[in-house]
């Protein structure tokens, strides 16, 4: 039976800091017509309590969802969407919360590509990784990373599932790999412009949260979430544009990281809390304190993938710096501008 109803999931950041944790509630729409998919600007706006978001003041609560970009809804039968949505005040200038609106106008050429590396743990009710003993740790770093086998890996189901709904709510991912911790995983996220990619790796964290809900497990995004000799968690940001993928050469790829290190302080403002913790000079960082680049250095600020050299300069750059639970926004908004400093074109519109 075609049903006139449809079920809009409206997911959004909030206020909280130093970074914004995901909300979502459901409103059900009436559809003037039925037979037909459910189209985009059929969705309107709508408001929520900011008071509880750390949004606004219980005296004049009201903040505002604008849908930007819509999702299969992987979850629910029947006619349904999720959203992800910027959020306004109550005038319908954007929320100071709102670092999407921050990235300004000029940033979804599909000439500027973002491939999101996003490191997690999985946490269990005990409070400890996935695959840890209660009390103590397990055999040390080395067997777990792309492992298989029981003791090597834990959470694969998890993994795998999360990863079907990505790609079956429209997220473009890439792929996904056990890490070098127990109960660490990773998983990537390819985009054409900043604002779409970033709005892609935010939906699939919030699908990853969804998935484990049922799993009675925690998803973790602290850079440091195990102390001691355990390696921590990144969100390693490769990015590339026309010139950077077609016309390349050294000296441009040169440039593009000197201009990095130039602004190396300001964006490690923004590149995620604690990650003090995470890049300590060991477990393939570079020292917090210190910025470098090399050619397959994974110990560097900024990797040049041995691949630029070999297809004659021509590529992307790793930034390695990022935290796994850094903003995408912000960090796609510090890339952006150190591109536009050292002058490489976006190509806007592919021009």
């Amino acid at each position: 039976m075609i049903t006139k109803h449809a079920k809009i999931e409206y997911v959004w950041l909030d206020g909280y800091k130093p970074e914004p944790t995901l909300r979502s509630k459901t409103k059900v729409i009436t559809l003037e017509n039925p037979t037909q998919p459910i189209q985009f600007e059929d969705i309107p706006d709508w408001s929520f309590d900011g008071s509880s978001t750390q949004q606004a003041e219980g005296g004049s609560s009201d903040c505002i969802l604008r849908p930007v970009k819509a999702y299969n809804d992987v979850f629910r039968s029947g006619r349904s969407l999720i959203v992800l949505c910027e959020v306004l005040n109550a005038d319908h200038t954007p929320h100071e919360s709102n670092h999407r609106a921050d990235l300004g106008d000029g940033v979804e050429s599909e000439s500027i590509w973002f491939g999101y590396e996003q490191e997690y743990t999985l946490i269990a009710e005990n409070g400890r990784p996935l695959g840890f003993p209660d009390a103590g740790y397990p055999e040390d770093q080395g067997p777990y990373y792309c492992a298989v086998g029981h003791g090597n890996v834990t959470g694969r189901r998890v993994v795998e599932t999360h990863m079907d709904m990505c790609l079956a709510a429209g997220i473009e991912l890439t792929g996904v790999n056990a890490e070098v911790m127990l109960g660490q995983w990773e998983f990537q996220v390819l985009g054409k412009g900043a604002k779409s990619a970033a709005d892609d790796l935010w939906m699939a964290r919030y699908l990853l949260h969804k998935v484990t809900e049922e799993m009675n497990l925690r998803v973790e995004f602290h850079p440091k979430p195990v102390k001691g000799d355990w390696n921590g968690s990144g969100l390693h940001t490769n990015f590339s544009n026309n010139a950077m993928r077609t016309i390349g050469g050294e000296k441009l790829f040169t440039q593009i990281c000197e201009a990095m290190g130039e602004r190396h302080n300001e964006a490690i403002r923004v590149y995620g809390s604690d990650n003090e913790q995470r890049l300590t000079g060991n477990h393939e960082t570079q020292h917090i304190d210190e910025f470098s680049y090399g050619l397959s250095d994974r110990g560097a600020s900024i990797r040049i993938p041995i691949v630029v050299p070999e297809n004659d300069w021509k590529g992307y750059l790793e930034d390695r710096r990022p935290a796994s639970n850094a903003n995408p926004y912000d960090i796609a908004k510090e890339i952006v501008s150190v591109l536009n400093r050292v002058n490489v074109p976006i190509y806007i519109n592919g021009a």
